[in-house]
């Protein structure tokens, strides 16, 4: 009986297909590219003294797609016939790496006006909000680097050597609204009342015209971020910290104030609502401060931590309590779409050892975040990570072959997800050429 491992071993290996596509399914992405009008509007906006940045910028944005993590990925978008489903040319990743350090600040305020008019085009397609109400997610995060020479890299909160970019998130998406690369060192809040002003200009050019509220946690507490919301006309929803004042405020909750919710398996969970007061006379503030605590029910817990556990957060929404710590809670949405962003994308770490060529990664990752985002929405596809539709949709191996004078695209046979790449497919290509 022969062995099946006789049998692998006689299995021969040679790289010499020319017409052989390793990630067929950029196609579709590509074809929202050019629905979107990237490489010209790229072209247009962003001016680093380079040729053709469009092209240098896609290049890195169809590889972050593909799976790339590093510069040197770039490559896999110029083996066999990949350049052929993608629409424009794939430039080195010598280049690109030339490219992004070019950068400056300037340049990067160049590329977030790209982006937000890519965010426009789409939601115009169809993918936006429209007049229906807006949830944003404020967070950020620490994107870890390699290497002691990095530009602006230091040690966080988390006691990891990275950057600490500061993100806005789409609740019910997963879309990356506005982005913005800070040092490692800074604080959760630094910089948030400027990043918010830009952040509304960016969605009511976009086209949101409901309304807005933005959730946040504790590391963004402050009243100048509330006086600015409120100046948008934004509501919101942000965690507090618990100091000393707001620890009497809670301590004065009557018991009967407190409203049992279904929060957490062996333990038990309330909500309850008071007016949280500060400042002193002519600037006084009152705010509605919404308390959930738990505690553990098992015996056993109960004397390792007998007392109640509370989170607090302030808000202006006219939820009842109830209600309104359950859509505080779902902020954690943010995290998933975090998550996604750095396993999906190349974001899980930083690559060049300038600043400003970073800031330029990030935005290029966070494109390409958008586009699995719009090509979901846009198709029906559904709530899909950026891993899981890379699997089913874009790493698919073709060959492309001339039939009758038509380029066509050989995919496998009984592939298990044949009929949401043809939609998808189908999706984007009856989209509107972009106009002008």
């Amino acid at each position: 009986m022969r062995s099946s491992s006789r049998t692998i071993d006689r299995l021969d290996a040679t790289f010499d297909h020319d017409g052989l596509v390793a990630n067929a399914g950029l196609v579709v992405a590509a074809t929202l590219m050019t629905r979107l009008g990237l490489e010209a509007l790229i072209n247009e906006r962003v001016r680093t003294g380079a040729a053709n940045p469009g092209r240098k910028l896609l290049t890195l944005v169809a590889a972050m797609l593909a799976g790339a993590t590093h510069i040197d990925h770039v490559d896999v978008l110029r083996a066999g016939a990949t350049q052929r489903v993608l629409g424009f040319v794939v430039a080195a990743p010598s280049t690109v790496g030339t490219f992004l350090r070019s950068f400056t600040f300037g340049h990067l305020r160049q590329l977030d006006a790209v982006l937000g008019r890519v965010l426009a085009r789409a939601w115009q397609l169809g993918a936006g909000p429209g007049g229906e109400p807006l949830v944003v997610d404020l967070d950020s995060t620490i994107t870890e680097v390699h290497g002691k020479s990095k530009q602006g890299a230091a040690y966080g909160y988390t006691r990891q050597l990275g950057y600490h970019p500061l993100l806005a998130t789409r609740a019910d998406t997963g879309e990356v609204l506005f982005s913005r690369l800070r040092k490692g060192s800074a604080g959760s809040g630094r910089g948030v009342v400027r990043f918010v002003d830009e952040l509304v200009a960016v969605l009511r050019r976009a086209g949101a015209t409901g309304q807005m509220t933005m959730r946040a946690d504790a590391g963004f507490w402050s009243w100048k971020l509330i006086d600015r919301l409120n100046a948008h006309n934004i509501a919101w929803s942000i965690t507090v910290t618990r100091q000393a004042s707001i620890t009497k405020v809670i301590d004065a909750i009557p018991e009967t104030a407190w409203i049992d919710i279904a929060y957490t398996l062996g333990g038990r969970a309330q909500v309850a609502e008071t007016t949280y007061t500060t400042g002193t006379r002519g600037g006084r503030r009152r705010v509605r401060l919404v308390v959930r605590r738990t505690r553990f029910t098992g015996a056993a817990q109960q004397r390792l931590w007998p007392d109640w556990r509370h989170h607090a957060f302030i808000t202006n929404t006219t939820l009842d309590a109830v209600a309104a710590d359950e859509f505080h809670r779902n902020h954690a949405v943010v995290e998933l779409a975090i998550r996604d962003l750095k396993e999906g994308v190349g974001l899980e770490h930083m690559p060049s050892g300038r600043f400003h060529a970073n800031g330029a990664w990030l935005a290029a990752a966070v494109l390409a975040h958008n586009l699995n985002r719009w090509t979901s929405a846009l198709a029906g596809l559904g709530p899909i990570t950026n891993r899981t539709l890379r699997t089913r949709l874009t790493a698919l191996a073709a060959v492309l072959v001339n039939r009758s004078g038509r380029p066509t695209l050989r995919l496998p046979a009984r592939w298990p997800w044949a009929a949401a790449f043809t939609t998808a497919l189908a999706a984007m290509r009856a989209l509107p050429a972009p106009s002008g």
